[in-house]
């Protein structure tokens, strides 16, 4: 067969069952760890600035919700409600554990815990609050915007989908 006919024959396949039986494995295939497994998350908003920015794709690696526990300062991917909204935040706070804001400082168990991917000043303030069972405290990295226009606060394990891959 010359190369010619080759690039033909790949570019035009001829249509037989074991062509096609191979498109669908492909696109059934494609579906299932798209859907489930890596699932693209557009960023919208900058509440996790500079860690990840206004428009950029990311994906979700939903095994991780499976297998891992999350951890303090884990990047997570939280269901807000239905299937197609998910929020982007950092884990600050665990189960049981108390937290607060102070004067742009978080507390936790009253020691303040040190956050190298925070970038930009913060003054917030937030009374103490403890964290309930089956759940974690979540926020944005962003802490320049006011404490009003950011979405945070306790999340339940349960909803957490996953974590960013990169």
């Amino acid at each position: 067969m010359t190369s010619k006919n080759r690039l033909r024959q790949f570019f035009f396949p001829s249509i037989t069952p074991k062509f096609l039986l191979r498109v669908v494995v492909v696109a059934l295939s494609a579906y299932l760890v798209f859907s489930y497994v890596l699932i693209p998350i557009h960023i919208q908003g900058l509440s996790m600035e500079p860690t990840y920015h206004d428009g950029s794709i990311n994906f979700c690696w939903t095994l991780s919700a499976l297998f891992l526990k999350p951890q303090r300062h884990d990047v997570v991917a939280v269901r807000l409600a239905g299937h197609g909204v998910m929020l982007l935040k950092r884990i600050v706070a665990l189960e049981g554990e108390w937290i607060e804001f102070r004067y742009g400082k978080l507390l936790v168990d009253g020691n303040t815990i040190e956050e190298p991917y925070v970038k930009y000043p913060c003054d917030w303030s937030l009374s103490p609050r403890q964290v309930e069972q089956g759940s974690v405290y979540v926020v944005g990295d962003n802490r320049s915007m006011d404490i009003e226009d950011h979405h945070f606060g306790q999340a339940s394990i349960k909803r957490i989908v996953g974590v960013p891959l990169w």
